[in-house]
């Protein structure tokens, strides 16, 4: 297997009145993957990004990114910093949270501008207009809607050319025809990809390998991403599909029925 751009080795995770969220989380992501992180609510998925986004330090176990180990003091230090937070990223499931500045155009132009990159206005106007963003420019953050606002976050990322691209429900609030433009542009980006979603139709079309939670802290698959979709026992086991008991007159049998829905 090629060398690893993130890795996870025996990670555990809990929360500060000590409930588990991972006890035992192993995985490799090479540069270029495109993986699908599936799970039921409250599986642990966002906070599995926030690990991999130096977010959150593990309880237990490691975090390696290219080959060092993320650790709170590697992350204060200040060019390994620099260097890390433009080569990986996250977009939140909740845009909201990412947004802070007077404009869209302060918002987008605030990474590079932080990192010291001199074409911060050409990469404004570029990702405006990819996303269709032009008109909204001179505008506040917060008076725009949903799927605008996950626009102008998902801009922020794309502003500083990441090489890692985590993403939360990114099709959460956006349009039919924002989602199709945003799975042709990270397909063909060359970026590392992981992405979470609840939408099975849409982890289809988003990536080639799934890592799957169950509702206990594990890594109940790793593998194929078509392989899983057409396992419905797996997707059953994950919480992702459920068996729904149907009666036709006099008789009643049951189906398995796939969940594709988005977390609100």
């Amino acid at each position: 297997m090629p060398d690893a751009l993130l890795e996870f080795s025996g990670v555990a995770y809990a929360w500060p009145d000590g409930r588990p969220v991972f006890a035992d989380l192993s995985f490799r992501i090479a540069a270029g993957e495109k993986v699908v992180l599936l799970g039921a609510n409250g599986a642990g998925k966002s906070t599995l990004l926030r690990l991999a986004n130096g977010l959150l330090p593990p309880s237990a176990g490691s975090i390696a990114w290219q080959g060092q180990l993320l650790s709170p003091s590697l992350l204060r230090q200040r060019d390994f910093a620099r260097s890390f937070r433009q080569a990986n990223v996250l977009l939140f499931q909740h845009p909201e949270a990412m947004l802070f500045n007077p404009t869209v155009r302060e918002e987008i132009a605030y990474g590079p501008q932080q990192l010291g990159l001199a074409d911060s206005a050409a990469r404004v106007d570029r990702w405006a207009a990819e996303l269709g963003l032009q008109t909204l420019l001179d505008a506040a953050p917060f008076t725009l809607s949903g799927g605008q606002k996950q626009k102008v976050a998902l801009a922020c990322l794309l502003a500083l050319d990441p090489q890692f691209l985590a993403l939360d429900e990114p099709s959460a609030s956006l349009d039919p025809a924002t989602v199709g433009w945003l799975i042709d542009t990270l397909l063909d980006s060359g970026r590392t990809l992981l992405i979470s979603t609840h939408n099975l139709g849409l982890a289809a079309e988003l990536g080639e390998r799934a890592l799957i939670l169950d509702g206990n802290g594990r890594l109940l698959y790793d593998g194929p991403l078509e392989r899983a979709l057409g396992d419905l026992p797996l997707l059953q086991a994950a919480g992702l599909a459920h068996r729904h008991r149907h009666r036709h007159g006099a008789a009643t049998h049951a189906h398995l029925h796939v969940h594709d829905w988005e977390s609100s």
